[in-house]
């Protein structure tokens, strides 16, 4: 009886050790995850915040990914302001993940145009969501 109740011991020690660093690695990974959700049509918060940041969050290795979700007015200014778009494709190019969210881009009627831009252009309820359950941190502007 003794043995048996040190075998199952040791048996949840280690569970309870590979349970610990499997959270850990998950709290990891999402501490190393930078998401900015652009809602403001302010093309100088844009360049001299949204865009200068997950630009540089991603180049200076301050964090390993860096998503932009673009969402909200953002979208009708991306669609209509080529300097806007040339520092997206700049970001893209370096590793920035640029995604825009379709119901925004459908109520500015820019859908196509952010498409062409080669933006993920979809619903971003849940990924939005499934982020913060996460534990990515999350800037919105």
């Amino acid at each position: 009886m003794k043995n048996t109740t040190l075998m199952f011991l040791s048996i949840m020690m280690m569970l309870s050790s590979y349970t610990l660093q499997a959270e850990k690695q998950v709290q990891d990974e999402a501490s190393d995850k930078l998401v900015i959700v652009w809602t403001s049509d302010d093309p100088y918060t844009a360049e001299r915040m949204v865009l200068m940041y997950g630009h540089a969050a991603k180049t200076a290795g301050w964090f390993e990914e860096v998503t932009l979700i673009i969402w909200g007015p953002s979208a009708k200014m991306v669609a209509e302001n080529i300097k806007i778009q040339e520092k997206l494709k700049a970001m893209q190019n370096d590793g920035v993940e640029i995604r825009a969210c379709i119901v925004c881009a459908n109520m500015y009627e820019v859908t196509e145009e952010l498409k062409a831009l080669g933006f993920d252009v979809k619903g971003m309820g849940k990924p939005l969501t499934e982020y913060l359950k996460s534990g990515a941190h999350v800037l919105t502007f």
